[in-house]
This record gives structure tokens, sequence and C-alpha cells, in this order.
């Protein structure tokens, strides 16, 4: 039942409950403190009675035994004047003695000697003690009635008897109702203005929110770019503040996250169409040479044949080698490669890498400066795929260096990390591919003309160096092309 309330619902039962025991106990409270002051005042106020009465009448008689025709007459005057006290003589150990109680109203025979003296040391009023006639305990007075020094008994006053009781219940009948009224008239009072609160300060905004919510079920992607443009509060001073800028907070996410989506898939739908397009050139040159030889092979000559067999050849390895680029790279993305970790010197690995290209340096009259200082730490990582990045950087390096150029190669130790920079004085990339040189393939997007710019290389490098832990940028304002990647040690 109560789950399926609404949170103002809950907030106001809440509330009202609250409110109810709160004048539940305020009303305990004030007609407790009423009683007590009450009493405390009847206490005060015939605290000399008994004294007084003691002083002037002979209570016993000179041979210690009680003056009850002096007590009859004491009682039955004094009750005449107060109906509401009642008066008892009682030994010293606290039994009754004496007492003008008609038949049968006696329910205890015995009084409590400690409460009067209690009373006697006037310890802390109003002092209560046993009723004779109730088994209650009453205000009362009392005072010590000595004969030639010798305690007799004590005059019991008590000051709230059972005519008073009978009085007091009926006033207290008419007091508890009109409290109980008003008090009901203050409760729905304040639970009006606690609900008109409530539903201001507490239940308006968080309503808001909940329609804002709920409107992402019927169109969530313009619901939550909409809520992604809302402004947070600065200093959210509440629950619902703090709510209503996660809320935003989360939208901004995941409209965020929605957008690296689109373009992630935008990315995806332009590769697959420039992959295409790169093996569709080279498998249409392939097919073409072919074909020509096959119809004009009696008729070409044999230097012909030749040329045209070796355009198709190396048409050929383009294919196969993008093809295999393409598997390679999704085998990395798949996660299906993992590192193979081992220690190696990353120093020999270059020196390693560099001979193969010796041949091609010296061709193109290219100079490889390497510097690579000794004492570096032994680099904890797959040894072929550190291999292949470093030649896949230093193959881009000759082949896009001019004849005559330089490549320079160097490596150091920074902060738990290997640092290699491969950089060359040659054309460098164009400052509209840099963005997102490692994002797709620089080979797929516009390309000078006829200018060849690596294919799928630099995403398996990225793909390959993330895998350790480590990352590959382009260093802004070098001549030519600078790349630098680290590994962890």
């Amino acid at each position: 039942m109560i789950r399926r309330l609404s949170l103002s619902q809950r907030l106001t039962l809440v509330f009202t409950a609250i409110l109810m025991l709160c004048a539940v106990a305020a009303c305990a409270v004030q007609l407790y403190s009423s009683s007590r002051y009450g009493s405390a005042m009847v206490q005060r106020l015939s605290a000399d009675l008994a004294p007084q009465i003691v002083a002037s009448e002979a209570l016993f008689d000179p041979q210690g035994r009680v003056n009850r025709p002096a007590l009859k007459t004491l009682f039955d005057r004094l009750m005449t004047l107060n109906p509401a006290v009642e008066l008892y003589l009682v030994s010293p150990e606290g039994d009754l003695l004496a007492d003008a109680a008609p038949p049968g109203h006696i329910q205890r025979r015995r009084v409590s000697v400690a409460d009067i003296t209690r009373f006697l040391a006037a310890d802390g009023w109003p002092v209560y003690g046993d009723d004779p006639r109730s088994s209650d305990k009453k205000v009362f007075s009392a005072a010590p009635v000595r004969q030639q020094g010798e305690l007799r008994g004590y005059l019991y006053i008590i000051l709230q008897g059972e005519r008073f009781n009978a009085l007091a219940r009926s006033a207290w009948q008419d007091t508890l109702s009109i409290t109980v009224l008003w008090t009901l008239l203050l409760v729905a009072a304040c639970g009006a203005l606690a609900g008109l609160l409530v539903w201001y300060w507490v239940t308006r905004p968080v309503r808001r929110l909940t329609a804002k919510v709920q409107g992402l079920d019927q169109d969530s992607l313009a619901a939550i770019k909409r809520l992604a443009l809302e402004t947070p509060e600065p200093n959210p001073g509440n629950e619902v503040a703090l709510l209503r800028n996660r809320f935003i907070e989360l939208a901004r996410q995941i409209a965020g996250q929605w957008e690296s989506l689109a373009d992630s898939d935008r990315q995806r739908r332009e590769f697959i169409a420039n992959i295409s397009h790169d093996l569709r050139t080279p498998l249409t040159s392939l097919l073409g040479y072919l074909e020509t030889l096959s119809l004009k092979a009696e008729t070409l000559s044999v230097e012909d044949n030749r040329h045209y067999l070796a355009i198709a050849l190396r048409q050929g390895h383009k294919v196969r080698h993008l093809s295999q680029q393409l598997f390679e790279l999704a085998r990395l993305e798949h996660g299906s490669i993992k590192p193979q970790l081992e220690p190696f010197a990353l120093a020999e690995l270059i020196q390693d890498v560099t001979q193969k290209f010796d041949l091609a340096i010296e061709t193109r009259r290219l100079t490889l400066a390497v510097d690579a200082p000794r004492g570096l730490p032994l680099l904890n990582a797959d040894v072929s795929m550190i291999e292949r990045v470093v030649t896949n950087l230093l193959d881009n390096a000759v082949r896009h260096t001019p004849p005559g150029g330089a490549i320079r190669l160097r490596l150091w130790q920074e902060r738990g990390v290997i640092q290699v920079e491969v950089a060359d004085n040659g054309p460098g990339i164009e400052p509209e591919r840099r963005e997102q040189l490692f994002e797709r393939p620089s080979a797929l997007g516009t390309r000078a003309a006829g200018e060849d710019r690596g294919g799928l290389g630099l995403l398996i490098v990225r793909r390959m160096l993330e895998l350790h832990g480590g990352g590959i940028r382009l260093v802004e304002g070098a001549g030519g092309a600078c790349f630098r990647f680290f590994v962890p040690i």
C-alpha cells in the first residue's frame, strides 16, 4: 500500500504522523507539568497546616493514648472547612492510629515514613506520599507529634482527597476535550503549512526532474540533449539540486558518448569505403594487365610481356600487403593478439632494424643518425611488436625522405618510460591530416596527386603501443615528419 504512494503523499503522511506524535507528546508534557505545578502549589500553600494543628491541639492524652474525642472534633471541623483534605494520625512506623474515613474507604493501614521524612526535610517539592483511601500517591502535609520530647507519631494530612479527585475528574474531562480540540486544530494548521512548504521546496523540484527523466522514454536522444544543455547549479544546497546536477552530468556524458559513437560509425563507413577504393584500384590494374596478356599474348613482344607481368605482379603485391594489414589490424582491435613480454635491450633491437635498411639508405643517398646512449634499462615488452613499430616508422621515413636527405633516430629514458623519436627532413604531414593521423589510415583520406603515405601502418603501430601501455604522437613544429613513441619500462 505505502509503496504505491507518491513522494508527495509519503512526505505528507510522514509529516502528519510526526506532527501528531509531537502534539500528543506536547499535550502529555503540558498536562504532566500542569499537574506537578498544581500539586507543588497546593503543597507549598498547605505546608504549615499540619505543624499549626499539632501546635494548637492535643492529639494524645496525658497517658500517651490517642485523644479520640479531640481528634473527632478536629477532623470534623477541618474537613468541613476544607473538604479536599483528609486527616490521619499515624504511628512512628507509619501505621494508622486514627482517621475520619467512612467505613470501607480505607484501602491500606500503613503509609511510607520515608515520604514523611523527605517532606519534613523539604527535599524538592512536590513530595508525594501514600493515600490510605487509594493506591495512588498524593501531596500531603505532615508534622511530628511529640509528648515530653518523645515521638508519638505524625499528623498526616492528604491535601487532595476523594472529593477533590471527584471534582478534578470532571474538570479534567472538560480540559482534556478543549486541549485535544485545540491540538487537532493546531496540527491541522501546521500540517497544511508543512504540506505547502514540502510541495514548494521538495516535491515540486522532484516532480520537475521526474518529468524530464520520464521524457527519456518517448524521445530519449532529444531529451538527453536538451537536458545536457541545461546549466547546473554552481552551489547546490540540497539533495534535489545535487541529483539534478548529476543527471545533467550524466546527460552530457551520454551525449558525448553518442557523438563519439556517431563519429566512430562515420569513420567506420568512410574506412570501409576507402579500403574498397584502395583495393579496387590495384585489383582493376591487375585485372587489366592480365586481360591484356590473355588477349594479346601472341602479338606482344617478349619485352612487353615481361613489362606487363612485372606491373601485374607489383599490383598483386600491393593487394596482398593491404589485405595483410587489414587482417592484422582486425586481430589487434579484436584483442586476439596478446603481447608476449620479455626483457630485452631496445638499443640493440634498433641497431638490428637499421641494418635492414642499409641498401635502401645507400641507394637513395640518405644519412641515418642513431642516438642510443648506453646504460638504458631493459625493456619488458614483446620483441616482435616493438620491432614492427620501429620498422614501420623507419620505413615511412626512408620512403618519404628525398634523395640526399637525413633521418634521425633517438632514444632516451624519461620518468619510467623509454622515449623513441624517428624524424626526417622530408615534406612532412599536411596540416589538415595531422589531427586524424592515428584515427584512420592516412592513405585513405584525401591525397595529394599520386602520393602514398603509409596505409594502415600508423594504426597498427598505435594499437601495438597501446597494448603495452604506451603511445605515439606527431611532434609539432619539426621540419619534415617527426614521430615520438614511448613504452613503459
